[in-house]
């Protein structure tokens, strides 16, 4: 073999490696068991007897030669790793910016709705996922019998078990009630679970706020301005608002609220089905069975609660016409929010 081409061909490898990596892939390649210099040193038994000691220090003397511009090799590519030779280092070449984050539209409402509550002394209040049936349909004045459970009815955790997943944040008006003394101003956010089929407008996963008030002398009167202050917070000073005659079990009377329609201002447009309102949540004074049920005594506490669809104000707000885009998480759609 010849040496001199090996010296060569050293000084080439140290050259072109950038990294500690690649210097201990050099080091392999001739000081290994198996490397090169372990070859030449195999071969001097095979040599003529005159040749075999001056072979011998050519090729000690290569090892130490290697051995030194390795190790310098080394000082130089940790030095530059720890900055210390600024010459090799472009300040001047722009850097790789981390990509920014940023709250997704749910989180958003979420935050909104619940900032403009506390703003009228309410206090939020999360509660589990996973709930008793008593808290999620009997304590709401919606026994095993009754029509409405129907709609309601959701994901039990096994056949014939007493817990499943709420089908709404309304149990947490009986966790509240069942440990605290009026007055109370509390709203709720969180998931909830129905068994609905998925399209544009549902899913069997969504979220919710409810919301309640519970004191001596709460009217309905007190249900509506605090509805009204909470639209127009979030859809404008402009928007008018309406309350129709509903049904729900845990509140009597109830009433559905609309606001005028935030595109066409009232006139009628695809946005509302031409018909000028938005209905935007569900409403009623508490049920004075809801009071029973958690030891409050009717006669002398009132109270009013209301939910809402935390993608429904979403979906309004925003101009979203399909709920399944907040759920696919595509960076293209988050990104406009």
């Amino acid at each position: 073999m010849d040496i001199e081409a090996i010296k060569t061909q050293i000084a080439c490898d140290l050259n072109d490696l950038k990294s500690i990596q690649a210097l201990e892939g050099v080091r392999v390649k001739y000081l290994g068991r198996k490397g090169l210099i372990a070859q030449l040193t195999g071969t001097i038994p095979s040599l003529p007897a005159a040749e075999r000691a001056s072979f011998g220090r050519q090729v000690n003397e290569l090892k130490t030669g290697l051995l030194a511009l390795l190790d310098e090799k080394q000082k130089a590519l940790a030095a530059w790793r720890e900055g210390a030779d600024a010459d090799t280092i472009d300040i001047g070449m722009p850097g790789i910016a981390p990509e920014l984050g940023h709250l997704h539209p749910i989180t958003k409402i979420i935050s909104e709705v619940c900032a403009i509550f506390r703003q009228m002394g309410f206090s939020v209040v999360e509660g589990p996922e996973i709930e008793t049936e008593f808290n999620n349909f009997t304590g709401l004045n919606i026994p095993l019998e009754h029509p409405s459970r129907d709609v309601f009815d959701t994901f039990y955790l096994a056949t014939k078990s007493t817990l499943l997943l709420r089908s709404h944040t309304s149990p947490v008006q009986i966790r509240v009630m069942k440990s605290h003394k009026p007055p109370l101003a509390i709203v709720v956010p969180g998931r909830v679970y129905r068994p609905d089929a998925v399209d544009a407008s549902h899913s069997f996963m969504f979220h919710q706020i409810e919301g309640f008030v519970v004191d001596a002398d709460i009217t309905f009167a007190d249900l509506k301005g605090t509805l009204e202050f909470f639209a127009k917070s979030v859809f404008g000073k402009d928007i008018s608002m309406r309350f129709r005659p509903h049904f729900f079990p845990f509140t009597e009377p109830s009433a559905e609220v609309d606001i005028s329609c935030i595109l066409c201002k009232g006139k009628g447009c695809s946005l509302c089905g031409r018909k000028g309102w938005l209905e935007i949540l569900g409403s009623g004074m508490i049920h004075p069975n809801v009071f029973r049920h958690v030891g409050y005594d009717p006669s002398r506490y009132t109270g009013f609660a209301f939910g809402m669809g935390v993608e429904r104000i979403a979906l309004l707000k925003y101009g979203i016409e399909d709920i399944r885009l907040l759920f696919e998480n595509d960076l293209r759609f988050l990104k406009q929010f």
